[in-house]
């Protein structure tokens, strides 16, 4: 399913051949050791950024200590925390100012994405500006969840397809990939955005811009190890967000 739903004439777009995967970090030191290899091992144009925000637990040193560090395997230290849409919004940068990375994912650390949908996502961004991992697209693909939490989940995307007009089932999900040139035409600069509200207003941006946007289905598995980062600010960011994105003018 298509996201983009205006007929605009784009160029044509260039295959992928190089790509890494963003992964923002606090205290995820019983995660990482077993999720970047994976990630590693599902295509070897695949890499990994790591941006971790001084955890106390140590997650920067087990990266550091992975085999591969300093090659497919890279580190943005941040000393302070200071939450995941400006985790992201580090990292992206750091990438276009440093690499000629083709396509910048975002993934969580905690394996409630799956490594095996890569491949997946690496296929259609060769022909999309971005990728949307999608837990509503068939059906809910949703796995040990409280009900409490999907019936938020669920009740956020409806909440912003109706406000902001947008034609995406998963708007606040956190596994995406973006080309590199999307990337670029973004005002990263000013999104200061966190959690649900960050993933809509990335989102947003470029479906105002016409761009092709793609959604696909994933299975996304609560956590089993680690803490949730969720908080009541994040939901009423996101409340009132949307709003905003509403009223903005969005070349």
């Amino acid at each position: 399913m298509s996201a983009t739903n205006r007929k605009t004439v784009l160029p044509e777009l260039p295959p992928i051949r190089k790509a890494v995967v963003v992964v923002p970090t606090y205290n995820e030191a019983e995660n990482v050791g077993g999720l970047i290899p994976e990630i590693l091992a599902k295509d070897e144009r695949l890499s990994v950024l790591v941006v971790d925000d001084n955890s106390p637990d140590g997650t920067a040193n087990i990266v550091k200590n992975l085999p591969g560090f300093g090659d497919r395997i890279l580190i943005l230290e941040r000393p302070l925390k200071q939450g995941l849409g400006a985790a992201y919004i580090a990292g992206f940068q750091w990438i276009l100012a440093n690499t000629d990375f083709e396509a910048i994912f975002e993934m969580d650390a905690d394996f409630s994405h799956s490594p095996d949908a890569l491949p997946h996502f690496l296929q259609e961004i060769d022909s999309h500006d971005l990728v949307l991992g999608s837990r509503y697209l068939q059906g809910i693909t949703v796995v040990n969840w409280p009900l409490r939490r999907l019936i938020l989940s669920v009740g956020a995307n409806i909440y912003a397809r109706f406000v902001t007009g947008m034609p995406i089932k998963d708007s606040t999900g956190g596994f995406k990939c973006f080309r590199r040139s999307t990337l670029e035409m973004l005002p990263l600069e000013s999104i200061k955005s966190d959690g649900y509200s960050f993933q809509i207003e990335m989102n947003y941006h470029c479906w105002k811009r016409r761009l092709r946007i793609k959604e696909i289905s994933i299975t996304f598995e609560d956590r089993q190890v680690g803490v949730s980062k969720m908080s009541k600010r994040i939901i009423f960011e996101a409340i009132w967000m949307v709003w905003a994105l509403r009223v903005k003018r969005i070349p």
